[in-house]
């Protein structure tokens, strides 16, 4: 009934835009008969809108995966560079927390893993919304930064690496059967800020799965109830993206490619010092203006890769 009602949701924004358009050839036909020119601000901006939702309809019909519709777990690991790595990745995730905010989705942190100095070692935030997992995907890999380090007393040119993952929310009812016995749930004391309760209380959770050895944590919420919920969907979130790696890498065997591991992978880089440009290696897709990338302007880089996907299909 689920998968009915999302088709037919699906059907009728079709039959929508179909309307719109004969409404729209029907005011242009009015138009050149009648010689009135008072509609023409009218249809520019009814050709306009129809136009963009097509553009977005184009983009989702790209969305056939099995997960494409689903809520996405992002996270953000700084990589080797310190202090620079980590600040890059708390730039990240600003970014992403404005693209999620512009497209009306809501998010939320489930755990964050401070910097020494600044920025974070890591995070998990959850990003909840129509297909934020067909979108958020084509953030998976890793990102390079370009600049001239603030940290550097001599103000030298830094370059910095951050890893994004984007992992499909799991369903576990239905996907996944995790045995309570293959779990070891461990209590400790949260680290960073958050307050003395947090601080004083076995609050944080660890959260290790005995049969693949996935380890996860999480200490953001007061609770430690809360705090293992979340873990928890971390994991489900992990063990299903790695079931789905699991059978990529099956099929990949069947038809004979080979499959690159995502870490080490560059597949965008961000500079801004000598020049500004931020350029996607994998569809040659550059926007010089910075700032407006890095304040959540993604949809160029999302929409580019997307339909390089859908070419490789075709």
């Amino acid at each position: 009934m689920q998968q009915l009602g999302t088709l037919k949701e699906l059907v009728g924004t079709w039959q929508e835009l179909q309307r719109r358009v004969d409404d729209l050839s029907e005011m242009v036909a009015l138009v050149m008969e009648e010689s009135d020119t008072s509609l023409q601000e009218d249809i520019q901006g009814e050709l306009k809108a129809c136009s963009e939702q097509l553009e977005k309809l184009e983009i989702e019909a790209t969305f056939s995966g099995d997960y494409d519709r689903r809520n996405v777990l992002l996270a953000i690991h700084a990589g080797a560079g310190g202090t620079e790595s980590q600040d890059w990745a708390s730039m990240l995730l600003r970014m992403y927390l404005r693209w999620a905010e512009q497209h009306s989705y809501r998010t939320e942190i489930l755990d964050t893993s401070p910097g020494e100095e600044a920025g974070i070692k890591g995070v998990v935030v959850e990003i909840r919304g129509k297909h934020a997992y067909g979108y958020l995907k084509s953030e998976h890999g890793v990102h390079r930064l370009v600049r001239l380090s603030p940290f550097d007393a001599d103000h030298a040119r830094h370059t910095s690496f951050a890893k994004v993952e984007a992992l499909p929310e799991a369903q576990e009812e239905e996907e996944l059967e995790i045995v309570p016995e293959d779990l070891k749930i461990d209590a400790f004391k949260a680290s960073g800020p958050g307050g003395q309760h947090m601080q004083k209380s076995s609050t944080a959770i660890r959260i290790t799965h005995v049969p693949t050895g996935l380890v996860v944590t999480c200490q953001d919420q007061r609770s430690q109830l809360q705090n293992k919920e979340s873990a928890l969907r971390i994991l489900y979130a992990r063990l299903l993206e790695k079931e789905r790696k699991r059978k990529e890498e099956e099929q990949a065997k069947l038809r004979g490619k080979h499959v690159d591991a995502s870490w080490g992978n560059q597949i965008r880089s961000y500079v801004l010092q000598p020049y500004k440009l931020v350029k996607d290696h994998r569809t040659g897709h550059e926007v010089k203006n910075t700032d407006a990338v890095l304040d959540g302007n993604l949809d160029e880089f999302m929409s580019a890769y997307l339909h390089s996907l859908l070419g490789k299909e075709k």
